[in-house]
């Protein structure tokens, strides 16, 4: 259960962080969506991690 955790919260959390140039009337294809989309990647395992542990 702790790999599908994992799996949820990178897809959720890159998908959230490549979003977030757009709020700033940015492009979602960019730079700074592909940095955001990496860092929320990676926030997002650490989350799905720190979620699976609780399962």
């Amino acid at each position: 259960m702790r790999r599908k955790a994992i799996w949820i919260g990178l897809f959720v959390g890159s998908t959230v962080g490549n979003m977030l140039p757009v709020l700033w009337g940015g492009d979602a294809i960019s730079v700074s969506g592909f940095l955001l989309s990496a860092v929320g990647g990676i926030v997002g395992i650490w989350a799905g991690y720190r979620w699976g542990q609780s399962l």
